[in-house]
């Protein structure tokens, strides 16, 4: 019969406890060993700050040796864009304009110069200006002082002739009734001036309204005198 002792320990062995003892023991004694613990002792975390074994890489000989001639050189290409870039729009937005602008023959109706010197004093003369016809009337004294007389207050469209006119002798007129846009006729009406046959409206000689259902004077446009007998519409 086996020894008690014998007994015992091979009870022990193999039972479960004892084989999860085993690694454990196994691993408490590799632990132990010297060249294990030397490389435990040498461990240094990186979280704990800089190490001396631990250095940045140099990147001297990479950078440049003129300073800064590259930010210098960075500067004149961004300038040299910039006024490449604004040369380019104000070419885009000339040309866009010129093709808008009013083209040659709408410019030469814009201006219309008249030769005074061949309306005789008491005569009417008419003109197309921007697809309008033009009064140009050649006033007598007398008819400068039958202008003048009218009581402004009584008018429908109160107006002097004086502000009516840059030379009391010549009359400038647009030939546009101001009621619906008829042609008025010259040296007609109830006070000498201009009648719409249309719907009855009568204009004095200064072209101011008098009579009818035209509710304003005679439109006086832009006009100058460029010479003593030269007349510029416009």
């Amino acid at each position: 019969m086996a020894p008690l002792t014998t007994v015992t320990r091979a009870l022990a062995r193999s039972s479960p406890a004892a084989a999860l003892l085993r690694p454990l023991t196994a691993a408490a004694t590799m632990s132990t060993s010297p060249a294990l613990r030397d490389a435990s002792s040498t461990y240094q975390s990186p979280f704990k700050g800089e190490s001396d074994s631990t250095k940045m890489p140099d990147f001297t000989k990479y950078m440049s040796k003129n300073g800064g001639g590259n930010q210098v050189f960075s500067y004149f290409m961004v300038g040299a864009l910039g006024a490449i870039s604004a040369a380019g729009a104000k070419s885009t937005i000339q040309e866009f304009l010129k093709n808008m602008a009013a083209s040659a023959d709408v410019l030469a109706m814009a201006k219309v110069e008249v030769d005074l010197g061949a309306i005789p004093e008491g005569k009417n003369v008419i003109i197309k200006w921007r697809g309008k016809p033009v009064f140009i009337r050649h006033r007598t004294a007398s008819e400068i002082d039958e202008a003048n007389q009218v009581n402004v207050a009584s008018l429908r469209d109160p107006q002097s002739d004086e502000d009516r006119v840059k030379k009391p002798e010549w009359l400038i007129m647009l030939g546009v009734c101001t009621h619906l846009g008829c042609v008025p006729i010259g040296e007609a009406g109830d006070y000498g001036g201009w009648f719409c046959p249309c719907h009855g409206s009568h204009y004095d000689i200064s072209g101011r309204i008098r009579k009818g259902p035209a509710p304003l004077n005679l439109e006086i446009p832009a006009y100058d005198f460029s010479d003593d007998d030269k007349l510029v519409i416009g």
